[in-house]
């Protein structure tokens, strides 16, 4: 099902505005992704993969109240979509298959 494949940034993106509902905006997403991967996140790659997964369906978005502290400018909070949740599942599926096809002898490691 190529139409739901996600890149790994994208599919964290997606699982994070998941994470995040109903509070999903740009600055909250972006600190939880350093968060919790505590790897660098460029407000332009986030920014572009919302736009592309809200164009290809995935997401959907939507005008908070005009604030102040952001001169007057609204948060665009984000919410993952029936077709989003689609592309979520069909990437867990396929990497638990991958995993459980895993023969237990090549995951056999002795740590000491």
């Amino acid at each position: 099902m190529k139409e739901f494949q996600l890149g790994e940034f994208e599919e964290i993106v997606l699982l994070t505005v998941g994470v995040l509902y109903p509070e999903a905006y740009g600055v909250a997403l972006k600190d939880e992704i350093e968060s919790r991967l505590k790897r660098k996140v460029s407000v332009g790659a986030l920014q572009s993969a919302l736009r592309r997964m809200e164009s290809k369906g995935y997401l959907h978005s939507r005008e908070g109240e005009p604030n102040t502290e952001r001169g007057g400018k609204p948060k665009r909070y984000f919410t993952i979509t029936a077709y989003g949740k689609k592309a979520l599942d069909h990437s867990k599926d396929v990497r638990l298959a991958l995993y459980n096809a895993i023969p237990p002898v090549a995951l056999d490691f002795k740590f000491t």
